[in-house]
């Protein structure tokens, strides 16, 4: 039986990279997006950057093995997220997730990925469902609570 889940529930949180060149090369070259700026230190370093910045995708794709990780009797159906700043190469990411909505039939989660700098680099919106396999109202969103 899976704990009942509750607005103001944390995510545990997850930390991934810091991700060097390699890691960067190998991604625009799989994803397609092979802008120089992911890759080049003085195209990052002319616009100011320390670093190039990690792709987006690549951090946003390591939301989804987070939500599911946490619940695995929920699905996601819903996710959008605005990038705030760069999250540089090199740099320790740590994603993490607080539930703002949860009833019955959705929960609703604020995600966030931090980087080195002290704001988040991205603000996410997750939308989860239980899926249909789970039965009885014990995982649901409340359930057992007074």
């Amino acid at each position: 039986m899976s704990h009942a889940i509750s607005v103001g529930d944390k995510l545990p949180e997850v930390v991934i990279g810091p991700f060097d060149c390699e890691a960067l090369a190998r991604y625009a070259e799989v994803s397609g997006d092979d802008n120089p700026l992911h890759l080049d230190d003085a195209l990052a370093a002319k616009i100011g950057l320390a670093a190039p910045p990690v792709h987006g995708m690549k951090l946003l794709a390591a939301f989804e093995p987070m939500l599911a990780k946490w619940r695995k009797d929920l699905s996601l159906v819903g996710f959008s997220a605005k990038f705030i700043q760069p999250i540089l190469r090199g740099e320790t990411v740590r994603l993490s997730g607080r539930v703002l909505r949860a009833s019955p039939d959705e929960i609703f989660i604020r995600l966030f990925a931090h980087g080195a700098a002290r704001a988040p680099g991205i603000i996410g919106e997750a939308t989860l469902r239980f899926l249909p396999s789970v039965s009885g109202t014990e995982a649901k969103a409340g359930a057992g609570r007074p």
